[in-house]
């Protein structure tokens, strides 16, 4: 009941039936009554954010996810992008190869396969030498005596610069972009070549393009310090390391020009090509051929060696169009 602003409570004990008379002052019960509601009203807020965080949780979650699949699905396109771009490189060295060798203008392909790097300025550089122009076998009997054999030094490549691709959307859409048109230019030059190459078949079948022995590289086409001499010369030609006895193939068709020995390419092969292209094979320890012989691409021819001026056992590949020596790797279609 309440009674002079005072609110009297009774409370009847259950076992022993007492009465108890609770007084509480209306303004007691009010403060109460407000702080319950105040206590309500900031557990109601407090679930509220607790849901609403994890709901924000969960969509974090989902968000993560759908950024991990998307992550992947990114590397896996860039990747794509990558090897389309490797495989159109590819298509682009193979193309220039191709365009070189079907060239029937001597002068330009000349111009373009020529001697390689130039030696510095003020570099001592010794002139190659025509075959017909060295020396005999007992001067060099007495040459060798003299010689302080020297492994030759590997002519030093160039690095290689490694691009990091950007790994955002707009580059990626960009390189896609110059993909599809590389692709189309690449076809439409593929296309033009096949052609022209339908109306070159001869040239291309007389045409070196194949790696004529099984080794490693070990003496490049250019300027290097000769293992012989100790001095800058003109190396006009691969060398090609393999063990005694292995193989030398024709690398295109031709007649043969020469198979015997000589003082400095000790037993040597020469096979004209036409179209004023030859190639030599020195060193070897067997010729398989003979002067006159025509040959044909992936005809045993001899076998590798290391007869003459040689220092171990390997092949020296030389390509010469109208006499004048050229690498011989721009020929190499498999490089």
């Amino acid at each position: 009941m309440i009674k002079n602003n005072k609110i009297t409570l009774f409370v009847i004990g259950g076992d022993t039936g007492g009465l108890k008379k609770i007084v509480i002052p209306a303004a007691t019960l009010k403060v109460l009554a407000f702080i319950g509601t105040v206590l309500v009203l900031v557990l109601f807020a407090v679930l509220a954010d607790y849901f609403g965080l994890l709901l924000q949780s969960m969509e974090n979650k989902r968000l993560k996810a759908e950024n991990a699949q998307l992550t992947k699905q990114f590397e896996i396109v860039e990747g794509k992008i990558s090897a389309l771009e490797d495989s159109l490189e590819r298509v682009k060295t193979f193309t220039a190869k191709l365009k070189l060798i079907t060239n029937i203008d001597a002068d330009d392909r000349i111009t373009k396969l020529t001697m390689g790097a130039t030696p510095a300025a003020g570099q001592q550089v010794e002139e190659y030498e025509p075959m017909e122009q060295r020396a005999t076998n007992e001067e060099l009997l007495q040459q060798d005596k003299a010689f302080d054999f020297k492994k030759p030094l590997n002519e030093k490549a160039g690095d290689m610069a490694t691009e990091t691709s950007s790994r955002d959307y707009g580059s990626l859409v960009v390189r896609i972009d110059k993909a599809v048109k590389d692709t189309t230019l690449k076809e439409q030059s593929v296309i033009e070549l096949w052609e022209s190459l339908s109306e070159r078949q001869s040239l291309l079948n007389s045409t070196p393009s194949l790696r004529p022995a099984k080794g490693w590289l070990t003496s490049r086409f250019g300027y290097r310090i000769s293992p012989i001499t100790n001095k800058t010369a003109m190396h006009a030609g691969l060398d090609i390391a393999a063990a005694p006895g292995s193989p030398i193939y024709a690398p295109a068709d031709g007649v043969v020009s020469f198979a015997s020995y000589d003082s400095s390419y000790g037993k040597l092969v020469s096979i004209d090509h036409g179209y004023g292209v030859t190639t030599r094979y020195g060193h070897c320890s067997q010729i398989y051929v003979q002067v006159g012989q025509r040959v044909s691409k992936w005809d045993v021819i001899a076998a590798v060696g290391n007869t003459g001026r040689s220092t171990g056992p390997h092949l020296h590949y030389e390509v010469r169009i109208n006499g004048s020596p050229v690498d011989p790797i721009n020929y190499v279609l498999d490089e």
